[in-house]
């Protein structure tokens, strides 16, 4: 997750970004390039297209970066193009590897993990592994939803969906991944009562 700047620096950051001053465009590309690859990478599984997009993001952004007022997140906005630019790759080349790092890290703190039972490190491997199996459109809404935090209208804009086709479209990617959680377990002889987020 990006964590938030003191206001005034970033502001004056993007001012002058705007003046096309290369030394803040390189401040706020050091800010930001981190996060912005992590979320490219959520979508594409994929280190060198993550890179790519990363970087072709920021120069889209820098261009249109006039379009961007004072009162709008940057770093929001730059997730925005990120997702995008990663779903046009994905709609071109018509493939998606499999999100096996779902960034566990950043999905569970240090202190959650304490609060969780011992087999959890397990049960992010059957997520994973399940994840695999769901079709594209599955994967990128879940991922939108529960990683990236996306509402229904926001993942409707980057989507260009309806918001009830959104909200079906998860509802049934839930069923989905959790129906392949069970059949995973039934597989190895465990049974669980699984839950996803709404």
């Amino acid at each position: 997750m990006i964590k938030s700047l003191n206001i005034h620096p970033n502001q004056e950051l993007i001012r002058a970004c705007q003046r096309n001053d290369r030394k803040a465009q390189m401040m706020l590309y050091k800010n930001y390039y981190k996060a912005m690859y992590h979320t490219a990478n959520r979508i594409l599984e994929n280190p060198v297209e993550a890179e790519d997009v990363m970087q072709e993001a920021f120069i889209d952004a820098f261009q249109k970066i006039s379009q961007l007022s004072d009162e709008q997140s940057f770093g929001a906005w730059l997730k925005r193009i990120v997702i995008n630019k990663a779903l046009d790759v994905i709609k071109r080349e018509k493939t998606i590897q499999t999100y096996r790092e779902m960034m566990q890290h950043e999905i569970f703190t240090e202190a959650e993990f304490d609060d969780q039972e011992p087999d959890l490190q397990y049960q992010l491997r059957e997520v994973q592994l399940a994840m695999q199996n769901i079709p594209d459109q599955y994967r990128i809404v879940l991922s939108l939803h529960l990683f990236e935090g996306m509402d229904y209208e926001e993942m409707g804009q980057i989507l260009n969906l309806e918001y009830n086709n959104v909200k079906t479209k998860y509802s049934r990617a839930r069923r989905r991944l959790i129906g392949e959680i069970q059949r995973l377990q039934n597989q190895q002889g465990k049974k669980e009562v699984w839950h996803v987020e709404n």
